[in-house]
């Protein structure tokens, strides 16, 4: 998977982002952003490569000491694959449509950063960032990286022209939202389940994410009879296993999944290794 999404993404690079001039945001827009400057300044590009590696080593320190060996890694793969295919492959320009090339490259590019998260690895820059927040502070930070590349979007339509900026909006934008939907761990769900079994379900969902839950007595307002609820919070792309094994347990029960928005305190995280 990780082999697949480095060829994704150095193809979505040369025939989307290079053949648009995009600025993707991310280490690969400031990368790109490098590139453009010094041809600007000096007539002369450094390879992508080259400047993608120096400036991915502090992340790749910060993730091998606070993430994950096996999955920094992984990650070291992808940098290095990645980004010595975009200096090999060359441009083939499918449109010469920017909107259409900002729109389908930030759906292909958050669709291969999928990937190689759902894979154990990351592509490097600012993903080791995000990863790291998540971790440490429990939130869904993707969409605050987003925020954060609105710096690189200022300089780069301050030299280059704001359409080329603008157009990178929708790239990233588009990146953002793919990645949002398939990939959910830092995601979180709480579950609301009314059933008669409540040892036996509490025990699947312990089992199953190492999650622990709330029993709470109520009364059926119904059938005026008292009733058992248990409160827990899960992972998101958990859910639909612990719901299938709740309903294995008791097929009675009651389940109600909401969405959570912010959590402050204890709450299991899987490690990346």
């Amino acid at each position: 998977m990780i082999l697949l999404a480095s060829v994704i993404m150095a193809v979505n690079l040369k025939s989307f982002v290079k053949a648009a001039d995009l600025f993707p945001g991310g280490f690969s827009g400031l990368t790109r952003l490098i590139q453009e400057i010094s041809i600007m300044l000096w007539k002369f590009e450094p390879p992508f490569s080259l400047v993608y590696l120096l400036l991915n080593a502090v992340p790749v320190v910060i993730s091998y000491k606070f993430i994950g060996k096996r999955f920094t890694l992984y990650s070291c793969v992808v940098i290095v694959l990645s980004s010595v295919l975009t200096d090999i492959l060359p441009i083939y320009v499918l449109t010469t449509d920017t909107l259409l090339l900002s729109v389908f490259g930030g759906l292909i590019n958050g669709l291969a950063i999928s990937m190689c998260l759902l894979a154990g690895a990351t592509s490097g820059g600012t993903d080791f960032i995000s990863i790291f927040l998540s971790q440490r502070y429990g939130i869904d930070a993707w969409n605050y990286i987003l925020l954060g590349n609105v710096v690189i979007l200022l300089i780069a339509g301050y030299l280059f022209g704001w359409d080329k900026a603008l157009y990178s909006i929708f790239f990233q934008f588009a990146s953002t939202q793919v990645l949002h939907t398939l990939y959910q761990r830092y995601q979180k769900q709480t579950l609301l389940i009314v059933t008669d079994k409540p040892d036996e379900v509490y025990q699947r969902i312990r089992e199953e994410t190492n999650h622990d839950a709330t029993l709470i007595k109520g009364v059926g307002c119904y059938q005026n009879k008292e009733c058992n609820i248990l409160y827990s919070v899960i992972g998101r792309d958990e859910v639909r296993k612990v719901v299938s094994h709740v309903r294995r347990t008791d097929d009675k029960a009651f389940i109600n999944v909401i969405r959570t928005d912010s959590l402050v305190g204890l709450f299991y995280q899987r490690p990346e290794d």
